[in-house]
């Protein structure tokens, strides 16, 4: 019974984490379309240039502590050792801090050798700005790591929510002030950055509310703690577990935001060194730095499918029923690629419409539709990455990434002096690709995963084929029928947009369904899928007959 109420309680955190990561990084992706609009591919340019940096920092100081923290004060409070509980939160908040403050000085004193290196002196005053935030987020991630030990992930996700949503408001308000109080887009950036520090207090008051209101944090029975022959751990034990889970997971994490730090620290450089004026540098950096949040928008849903993959695949693992692990994961690929594929041939084709419509302009729409492809190898990356740490292969994915990493960083120096920002886009594709393809290999390694060529590529091609068509007549009849209405160049772009979108997304679906690319098993994989599938074969959308055939072979 103890046990079935501790898997009830697990699955429910994990669904609080994984809701509050999917809000956060939703958010996350959207406020840069409005930053853009108020202060420019400048403005963007000043954001993506310093965020990516305090990101890396930041994970360096963070990311594995909370679950390091959170499985050692788990592990002494199930044996009995509050004592042990009470200093491994008093070591990892020391530590924390220490490191925080240590990041905090490198950053800040740091801050004109770094901004020299990014061949733009004025990022020195964001770059600091942005230092601030770092002895803060420390103590966020201790709290959270001791609620997580105590089973308790509701204040971590209300935190997390709370932090994003603070920083998003903050960054649209300072960036519209500094734009039409001084139109100052390297101010509006320092806003933007800076951000990070009232969203860190936000989680920080959040979390401090929890824990005045949950009378038993930190206040475990003494009758307990007498009743326990365990000894306690010394400041030295504590401080090497932590470490031995925490430096791992550190490692693996970093990997993510080393893409866009390369950009940061090349793209200006090589394009000044072709011979690019520095202020048409900066703004080509800052249009190519427009396809990021189409992208991350574009890897939504496979990084809701990874958040699922990781607990279904250890499941399975645990129950050592390795045909379930084999074919969720043959599932898991094939729909991430059924998605991405779509969303990446959609955005390539109306790379300018959307270009337009978001962005008010169409600068950097080449480079957009290059990056666009990104999204299909970034998409399967993502899925595949989540099979293999439900495998327990955490470190493979991050290894598998750093590779790309490396690819990016040469094809960089080999492509932008040539191809311009083109050029960047292409050697981000080309990173995904090959961090996806190391990733697929070992699923398939691992699971004995067979990914057939016919159910997963041909059938989406075919229909992906059909969709592109439907999309390239809606964009021709647009410029026929509404060319003379006029419409601003934005409004216009927007109704081609959302109108080739719609129709596009629609018979893509159809011609799947027709193909034989999406099956029932397929859709019954998705949350709510026996529904959907049993509308679609109401409407006759998913033949019967086929339905049956699949629940057979299911």
């Amino acid at each position: 019974m103890g046990q079935e109420k501790a898997s009830v309680q697990f699955v429910k955190g994990a669904a609080i984490l994984g809701i509050a990561g999917l809000v956060s990084k939703l958010l996350g992706a959207v406020y840069r379309i409005p930053y853009q609009n108020i202060a420019g591919d400048i403005g963007l340019y000043v954001y993506m240039q310093v965020y990516p940096l305090y990101t890396a920092l930041l994970i360096l100081a963070t990311a594995g502590f909370p679950i390091a923290i959170s499985k050692i004060v788990s592990e002494r409070v199930a044996v009995g050792d509050a004592i042990g509980a009470r200093r491994a939160f008093r070591v990892a908040s020391i530590s924390l801090v220490v490191l925080g403050i240590f990041f905090f000085l490198l950053l800040y004193g740091g801050a004109p050798i770094i901004a020299s290196m990014m061949g733009d002196e004025h990022l020195i005053t964001p770059l600091r700005a942005v230092a601030w935030s770092l002895p803060l987020v420390p103590m966020a991630a201790i709290l959270r790591g001791y609620f997580q030990g105590h089973q308790n992930m509701m204040p971590t996700g209300v935190s997390q929510v709370a932090e994003q949503f603070i920083r998003v408001i903050f960054i649209l308000v300072a960036a519209f002030w500094a734009m039409n109080v001084y139109q100052d887009p390297y101010l509006a950036g320092t806003g933007a950055v800076f951000a990070a520090f009232p969203g860190a207090i936000a989680a920080i008051l959040v979390l401090l509310w929890y824990w005045r209101a949950d009378k038993k944090m930190g206040q475990l029975s003494m009758g307990q703690v007498q009743q326990s022959s365990v000894q306690p751990w010394t400041n030295r034990q504590i401080l090497r577990h932590l470490l031995t889970y925490a430096v791992p997971i550190c490692m693996g994490a970093l990997v993510l935001p080393l893409v866009p730090l390369v950009d940061s620290m090349t793209v200006v450089n090589i394009l000044q060194w072709s011979g690019t004026p520095e202020d048409l540098a900066k703004l080509l950096k800052g249009a190519f730095d427009r396809g990021q949040p189409l992208i991350q928008f574009g890897t939504f849903f496979a990084t809701s499918l990874s958040l699922a993959l990781v607990p279904a695949i250890s499941e399975a693992v645990a129950q050592r029923q390795h045909q379930l692990i084999s074919h969720r994961s043959e599932v898991a690929i094939r729909l991430t690629f059924l998605l991405g594929l779509p969303a990446s041939f959609g955005l390539a084709l109306l790379a300018e419409p959307i270009n337009v419509m978001l962005y008010g302009d169409s600068n950097g729409t080449e480079a957009l539709a290059v990056q666009s492809f990104t999204i299909i190898f970034a998409t399967v990356s993502i899925a595949s990455a989540g099979i293999l740490q439900g495998l327990g292969r955490v470190m493979r994915p991050a290894r598998n990434l750093f590779i790309g990493v490396l690819v990016k960083l040469i094809l960089n120096l080999a492509l932008v002096p040539f191809w311009g920002i083109s050029g960047a886009a292409v050697s981000t594709v080309l990173a995904y690709l090959v961090a996806m393809g190391l990733n697929v290999l070992a699923v398939i390694k691992y699971t004995g995963a067979n990914i057939g060529f016919r159910q997963t590529v041909k059938k989406p091609f075919v229909s992906v084929v059909v969709m592109s068509i439907v999309v390239l007549i809606v964009e021709w009849l647009a410029n026929t029928v509404l060319a003379s209405a006029g419409l601003s160049n934005r409004l216009f772009y927007t109704l081609v947009g959302l109108i080739a979108v719609a129709l596009g997304a629609l018979f893509y679906l159809l011609a799947l369904l027709k193909t034989g690319g999406l099956t029932r098993s397929d859709i019954q994989f998705l949350p709510k899928g026996k529904r959907i599938a049993s509308l679609l074969t109401k409407y006759k959308l998913l033949p019967a007959e086929k339905a049956r055939m699949n629940e057979k072979e299911a």
